[in-house]
């Protein structure tokens, strides 16, 4: 598989990485519902031996459940995969979210997910969204604070806009920023690539199938059937009249994807990695054989008049989301 240098750092990782986000499970504020452990574990190895090598996961997701998953799934490998995690979404008790970002916390989780991950130290260490924004600065100092450590190899930041990664960028070099992408969802072209490209910040973009929404498998009976717990049924791009719209849009995909044998998932991902500024994509997997698909994304080579047609239906698109919210 191709691999792509992070930013500034000696770090190469595979266009695709493994996501985790999922494998938290449905117990907490924005899970997928339930998930079985040993199906994790079995899709983490999985990737690995399809090789990927770096797996993304965070503390937030189950609370800590994810972290416990990929540690069990590494621990003992000849050669581990890099790990990439986050901090600064907590627990209130109630499997709710609440937001730190200061200096004892953020140096109690990095200890917590070192000894969740099973690991001497986290490859790259990321706050996991910019809130309370007051307080970046301080957060900012502290992950530098466990670079020196050595707790932590490489900082970088998640769901930043260009204006607080300049805020923050004279305190340590920002190895990392990792946003949302896909076609679906295209607004970090505008500013933040550009910004990202000139600073030689890496790029990690996470759902580049739009949570499932770009596979093509998703259906408003589908939608109807997701349990209380998975914070899909809530998204209103799963919910009328995006969903409606959405769906529009995938379908006139299907035969682009079809004329280059792909699947819509690998289309979906192998289109965010056009973009020279992007490092690589976390793609979510769940269960054996999800990821073996998206590994051959980064190899498809789509015709540019493809890609033109493809513009002009996401222009398309577009407008009409943007008469209805």
């Amino acid at each position: 598989m191709q691999r792509r240098k992070l930013g500034y750092t000696d770090v190469e990782l595979t266009t695709i990485g493994l996501g985790t986000w999922a494998i938290g499970g449905g117990e907490w504020e924005f899970g997928w519902g339930d998930q079985d452990d040993q199906a994790s574990i079995a899709t983490i190895r999985e990737a690995l031996e399809a090789g990927i090598n770096w797996i993304d996961t965070a503390a937030a997701y189950g609370f800590g459940h994810a972290e416990e998953v990929v540690g069990k799934a590494i621990k003992g490998l000849g050669k581990r995969p890099l790990v990439a995690t986050k901090c600064s979404l907590l627990n209130d008790g109630h499997g709710k979210v609440v937001r730190s970002l200061k200096r004892d916390s953020i140096l109690k989780e990095a200890e917590d997910s070192l000894r969740r991950l099973q690991v001497d130290v986290i490859d790259i260490y990321q706050i996991h969204w910019p809130n309370p924004e007051e307080d970046i600065e301080e957060a900012w100092e502290a992950m530098a604070e466990l670079v020196r450590q050595q707790k932590v190899r490489y900082i970088g930041v998640s769901n930043f806009n260009v204006a607080q990664m300049q805020r923050i960028q004279s305190i340590h070099p920002i190895a990392s920023l990792q946003p949302p992408y896909s076609m679906l969802r295209r607004q970090i072209e505008a500013e933040i690539l550009p910004f990202c490209a000139a600073h030689n910040i890496g790029v990690i973009v996470y759902s580049p199938m739009q949570k499932g929404l770009l596979t093509g498998k998703i259906t408003p009976d589908w939608v109807k059937q997701l349990g209380d717990n998975d914070h899909r049924k809530r998204d209103p791009m799963f919910n009328s009249p995006q969903l409606e719209i959405n769906l529009e849009f995938i379908a006139k995909l299907k035969p682009m994807a079809d004329k280059y044998h792909i699947s819509l998932a690998t289309l979906a991902v192998n289109g965010v990695l056009q973009q020279s500024a992007v490092t690589a994509a976390i793609v979510g997997a769940r269960k054996p054989g999800q990821i073996l698909d998206a590994v051959r994304a980064a190899d498809v080579e789509i015709a540019q008049q493809d890609w033109d047609q493809m513009n002009q239906w996401l222009n398309e698109r577009d407008a009409a989301v943007a008469k209805v919210v």
